[in-house]
């Protein structure tokens, strides 16, 4: 069973930093896409910033570039964990985040629950 647990949300001041985690277990992560996603009141979900285990390859979404990073460990066999380091943070950076797992050749993705990240200025 594919489980997808975020957290690390919280409230913080303009220019302030958070560290989000996301623990993801019950696929074959090591060839998945991970990736965290944000969504503002009343706006659509967006990409903030993807991993692809396999490759390595990473993306991120330009609003956040320079200034969050995502990382992941898979030195458990059971489990991955994908950090976003989100530093310098913004009012405009206030969403709820979602971390998703894409496994290789799965027709689905699986949500986390979501962290409330809140920027005051």
């Amino acid at each position: 069973q594919v489980q997808v647990v975020d957290s690390g949300g919280g409230l913080v001041q303009s220019g302030g930093s958070l560290r989000l985690s996301c623990v993801a277990s019950g696929f074959a992560f090591d060839t998945s896409i991970m990736t965290w996603y944000r969504q503002a009141p009343e706006k659509g979900r967006e990409l903030v910033a993807r991993i692809n285990i396999g490759t390595g390859s990473i993306k991120y979404a330009e609003s956040v570039q320079g200034r969050f990073i995502i990382s992941s460990d898979t030195n458990d066999n059971a489990k991955i964990m994908v950090d976003l380091q989100m530093n310098n943070l913004r009012p405009e950076d206030t969403a709820v985040y979602y971390c998703n797992a894409l496994p290789k050749y799965s027709p689905r993705t699986y949500w986390g629950q979501g962290t409330q990240v809140t920027v005051s200025s």
